[in-house]
């Protein structure tokens, strides 16, 4: 196989994961080259990266923004500036983009990386609601199109990992880690006056506010569990979850014969991004190495369904499978953004996300346009239950 393309397109180039991902390509000049950015709404940062990286396309959230962001970037870049939707699928989709890395937040990544998919591009997945929301669609589309999709979330890297080499019928169960957040020991009564700004207090990774938040319910770990069983195409009853506070053991492959083979490494985005741009390579990265006689004790203990009920919701929906996990999802994009902005208490995120799930039926999916229109009116339900909730505290 050969390794990474040298041009990459990038969506979600100013949160987190992007702004890592330019890390890594700062410290190969000669091997990448940026030739798309997409962003959101935070268009200084975006102008900022136009400027360092000389892009062909760069896109954003609307006309408007594009228009602010031409008067920021000036003249010297002669480059194209698309917007919306169809902005961000044609970075998605540029011709001589090798490499597109779909790290845009949330069900909004989902129609871009389909774009990547459509056009056969080799994809480093760092936007898990891709295949949370369609990933038995997704999967047929890269068999089909003859794209690749490679892993960024350290999990599911960890995972790839440990696979290269195996044989998929000798995998007894892969085993996801989660630090537990830092509301682990928390009790239920505390949890339920947790402001945001104790929920965006990751005990050891920093992320962008949404993924935090979900880290903090565990929500994001369910999701991972659906992501595995599309990406790795292995049943529901093979895929479980420990919780590991010291966020080491980035995950762990059990295989029929007893061994255990786990992927071990610093709390570091950059070391998952790095491998899924230069695959089947390994890049030399300038990082301080695992010093194991330093490293304390490494602990794993079962997830309490019960102090995590967002974890219990999500592997409900993964089972359920067809339409659920995509209602699952819209449902828990609102509540979160419900919760920064104080309209929800944390406890109350999973609350509400249990109303809409258990209102929704669940059917087979039968396309895109299916999961775009559920997605749609999951948001709308779970809006008007947050507004009903609110009505009842006046």
């Amino acid at each position: 196989m050969k390794p990474g393309g040298k041009h990459i397109s990038l969506l979600g180039s100013t949160g987190s994961i992007g702004r890592n991902v330019l890390e890594v390509v700062r410290s190969f000049p000669a091997r990448f080259k940026v030739v798309g950015l997409a962003a959101g709404r935070n268009i200084t940062l975006l102008a900022q990266q136009i400027k360092e990286f000389r892009p062909r396309a760069a896109a954003v959230f609307n006309q408007t923004l594009a228009q602010e962001l031409a008067g920021l970037i000036g003249s010297s870049w002669r480059g194209e500036l698309v917007w919306g939707d169809e902005g961000y699928q044609y970075v998605a989709g540029l011709e001589e983009a090798e490499t597109v890395v779909s790290a845009m937040v949330g069900a909004a990544g989902l129609k871009p990386t389909w774009a990547a998919v459509q056009a056969g591009k080799r994809i480093a997945l760092a936007n898990k609601e891709t295949l949370v929301m369609a990933g038995e669609l997704v999967m047929a589309e890269v068999r089909r199109r003859g794209a690749e999709l490679l892993p960024v979330d350290s999990e599911h890297s960890a995972i790839f990992q440990v696979l290269t080499g195996q044989r998929i019928e000798d995998v007894k169960r892969i085993i996801l880690t989660a630090s537990g957040g830092p509301f682990l020991d928390w009790t239920w009564a505390r949890m339920a006056q947790a402001t945001p700004g104790d929920a965006l207090a990751h005990p050891n990774w920093t992320m962008g506010a949404k993924i935090t938040i979900d880290s903090a319910t565990l929500m994001n770990k369910g999701f991972e569990a659906i992501e595995a069983r599309w990406l790795f195409g292995l049943p529901w009853e093979k895929i479980a979850i420990h919780i590991h506070p010291q966020s080491i053991v980035h995950s762990l492959v059990e295989f029929i014969d007893g061994s255990v083979i786990a992927q071990l490494g610093l709390p570091d985005m950059r070391l998952p991004i790095a491998y899924a741009l230069a695959y089947p390579q390994r890049l030399p990265l300038d990082l301080p190495p695992l010093d194991l006689p330093q490293t304390s004790a490494l602990t794993f203990t079962e997830p309490d369904l019960d102090h995590f009920p967002g974890l219990a919701l999500a592997l409900e929906a993964g089972w359920r499978g067809g339409t659920a996990p995509a209602v699952l999802n819209a449902a828990n994009e609102v509540a979160v953004q419900a919760f920064l902005e104080g309209k929800l208490n944390f406890l109350e995120i999973a609350e509400v996300v249990e109303r809409v799930l258990g209102e929704a039926g669940t059917e087979a999916l039968s396309g895109l346009d299916q999961v775009l229109a559920l997605d749609r009116a999951a948001r709308a339900k779970t809006t008007e239950i947050i507004e009903g909730l609110k009505g009842t505290r006046r």
